[in-house]
């Protein structure tokens, strides 16, 4: 079972930046790939990106606006995920997750693992 711990949440301003980061532990886990999703209330979880294990491919929702970036973070079974040109919009929980597949990376079921999903709230 792989444990994951987000950090980074918290609060940023109309344009501006925000950089999460979610650190895997666990067997294996530096083998499985890695995604980010964001839930509002009352909304579904939503896909905001991804990461295969390997190849470091990259997903993204086909509607992607180019202001969110995954990436590998420098700290071992590290995935940062950078938040660019903030709008109040994007004020949502943000869950890590983790999942044996490399494929599916944008659905919800694919993933085996979830982080605690911290809150960032953009003002405006």
């Amino acid at each position: 079972h792989v444990q994951l711990v987000e950090t980074g949440g918290g609060l940023g301003q109309a344009g501006g930046s925000l950089r999460l980061s979610c650190a895997a532990s666990g067997r294996s886990c530096s083998t499985y790939a890695m995604g980010w999703f964001r839930q509002k209330p009352g909304n579904l979880r939503e896909f905001v990106a991804a990461l295969q294990w390997s190849p470091s491919i990259p997903f993204y929702p086909d509607s992607t606006t180019g202001r969110c970036i995954i990436s590998r973070g420098d700290a071992t079974n590290t995935v940062i995920l950078q938040l660019n040109s903030l709008s109040p919009e994007v004020t949502a929980f943000y869950y890590c997750a983790a999942a044996k597949k490399q494929y599916g990376l944008r659905a919800t079921d694919t993933y085996n693992s979830w982080g605690p999903g911290p809150l960032v709230t953009v003002s405006s």
